[in-house]
């Protein structure tokens, strides 16, 4: 592989100023007006895989945005990597915090700074890259699929129909994925788990009409009064969630488990500067690790109701919302959760309102495991590039569409990411650092050498 490492380092400029056309199409699946945004991403994107070398690159359709799928077929006897990634990104809000403009990438200090630099398209374009390296040297030992596609930050609603559509088009014998982050960039992993979700909206409603809070205060329900009280209550002061049935399929590790999980290096005290909080705070009894990796947690991600412009208007607002996103770990099923907290946030809600409850999407939990050839493939190819073994890692996030490959495609994933903690995915200033970006590129071709090899 070194004439394909050779290839990229030869290409650099190259490839940084491609993945700058990616990021300034902003690609957001979340807000309609930028439905043409999608789909001129994914056209970009099968314009450049069928440059970078493959056979066939076409926008497919989908009942949603579409999907980027594209092929190379090197011999029939060659083993067959299926690359997911997804091209869509999330809402740049609040717009004020952005320290640069977030689809106008720049590099400093040796990072990408904008929106989709890590959370996916840098990610992905990793692979994009790393894929025509090997095609143009001749040294490509796996036959290649990809499949990009649009609505991952929403769900994926629209891939599951696609998977079962397109089973026979995207057999393969493991699905390689890039959307997910290492420990540091001294201290490599593989991440060998996901937490599953369940995400869930609320409304509570009041008076059928905003009211004057001098004249109504006191005499009736303020909706968002009552929104706040029943959310905090969703969490009690041991930091467990109090949904009735919420922990009854959460497998507890063995004190030999949890002491295998937490030999996984990590500096509390420089955890909290990075975030820049005095403390942390999570369920009691268990570390920071642990919470974050095999414990499950409860999430208000956005709360709205009344007046919230500048200046002032005193009412008693009709309605309030909260959108709620429930982590799951392995054995928790998101559909049963979902129904848990619905009956239980309707039996909660006092009668001086009304209160509806809406399932926006979720996904089961993921377990990779380490003995599975491509594992093995990759924990050779990330000691090979960074001179160090890697730790197997449980990561909090959720890619709930990977648990439906392997129902509907019986496929597992390989989930080798290069995000840091550091690049901010989903928030302001979303960044990836060019080393991340170079030595991804650097390790993928070693995957598909060691993988034929395995295989």
């Amino acid at each position: 592989m070194d004439k394909a490492k050779k290839y990229v380092e030869e290409h650099k400029e190259q490839f940084l100023n491609e993945l700058f056309e990616l990021l300034r199409i902003p690609s957001i699946s979340a807000q309609s007006e930028h439905k043409p945004d999608m789909r001129r991403c994914a056209e970009w994107l099968a314009a450049s895989l069928k440059r970078s070398g493959a056979d066939r690159a076409e926008v497919m359709e989908t009942a949603g945005n579409p999907v980027v799928y594209a092929e190379k077929r090197v011999s029939d006897a060659a083993p067959t990597v299926l690359v997911y990634g997804h091209y869509d990104v999330m809402p740049v809000d609040p717009r004020e915090e952005w320290n640069t403009e977030p689809f106008e990438p720049v590099i400093r200090d040796g990072r990408i700074w904008g929106r989709g630099a890590d959370d996916d398209k840098g990610q992905l374009f990793m692979h994009a890259k790393a894929f025509e390296a090997m095609c143009a040297t001749g040294t490509l030992p796996c036959n290649v699929k990809f499949m990009l596609e649009g609505e991952e930050e929403i769900g994926s609603a629209s891939l599951y129909a696609f998977c079962e559509q397109h089973r026979e088009l995207l057999k393969a014998d493991i699905i390689l994925v890039s959307d997910t982050s290492m420990l540091s960039m001294d201290t490599p992993s593989i991440t060998c788990g996901l937490r599953g979700l369940a995400y869930m909206e609320v409304e509570v409603t009041g008076p059928d009409h905003d009211l004057h809070s001098g004249l109504y205060g006191g005499a009736v329900a303020n909706p968002a009064n009552v929104l706040a009280r029943l959310v905090a209550d969703l969490i009690d002061g041991q930091g467990r969630v109090t949904i009735p049935g919420f922990y009854d399929d959460v497998r507890e590790l063995t004190p030999a488990e949890r002491e295998a999980f937490n030999r996984a290096p990590f500096d509390a005290e420089a955890y909290k500067r990075a975030l820049d909080v005095e403390e942390l705070e999570g369920e009691a009894g268990y570390t920071t690790l642990e919470r974050t990796g095999v414990r499950p947690s409860l999430d208000v991600n956005g709360i709205w109701g009344g007046y919230i412009e500048e200046g002032t208007k005193t009412i008693i607002p009709s309605k309030a919302s909260a959108k709620i996103s429930m982590r799951l770990v392995p054995h928790q099923d998101y559909h049963k959760i979902g129904e848990l907290f619905q009956r239980h946030f309707e039996a909660v809600a006092p009668k001086c309102v009304k209160v509806r409850v809406k399932a926006l999407h979720g996904g089961m939990p993921y377990v990779a495991p380490t003995d599975m050839p491509a594992y093995k493939a990759a924990e050779r190819a990330v000691e090979e590039t960074f001179g160090k073994k890697p730790l197997p890692f449980y990561s909090g996030g959720s890619i709930p569409v990977i648990s439906g490959f392997e129902s509907i495609l019986g496929i597992k994933s390989l989930l080798m990411g290069f995000g840091l903690g550091q690049d901010a995915i989903h928030s302001p200033n979303e960044s990836y650092g060019l080393d991340q970006f170079f030595r991804g590129m650097e390790t993928i071709p070693l995957f598909y050498k060691y993988f034929a090899e395995l295989r």
